[in-house]
């Protein structure tokens, strides 16, 4: 018997969002979603969480040690609140027959 997930959860977190890292070793600091690996529930955010990637030398790529992001789990992430620049959970309503995401701190609409 498989161990496979039957369907994804709806996240909180999409691309382009303002987040704060709210624990781990990058707790604090605040960045935008790159991307949101839905399977694994995790996000890669700009500027946090570097680790260094050894590559292999081609023809094409020099190689050497690089930095990149590595993802960072939904969990240890909160969605910054547009209106007072803090940390916010978020909800989800009715508007004109469309779900939209807000925060549930200002009330504030998040696009």
């Amino acid at each position: 018997m498989s161990t496979t997930k039957r369907f994804a959860p709806k996240l909180s977190i999409k691309k382009g969002d303002k987040v704060m890292v709210i624990a781990g070793s990058n707790k604090g600091e605040s960045g935008e979603v790159k991307q949101v690996l839905v399977k694994d529930n995790r996000a890669i955010v700009e500027g946090l969480n570097m680790v260094k990637k050894h590559t292999k030398a081609t023809q094409d790529n020099p190689g050497g040690i690089n930095e990149m992001e590595a993802p960072i789990h939904i969990s240890n992430l909160m969605v910054i609140d547009p209106k007072t620049g803090k940390p916010t959970r978020i909800g989800r309503k009715l508007v004109d027959g469309k779900l939209v995401r807000y925060s549930k701190k200002s009330g504030e609409i998040i696009k």
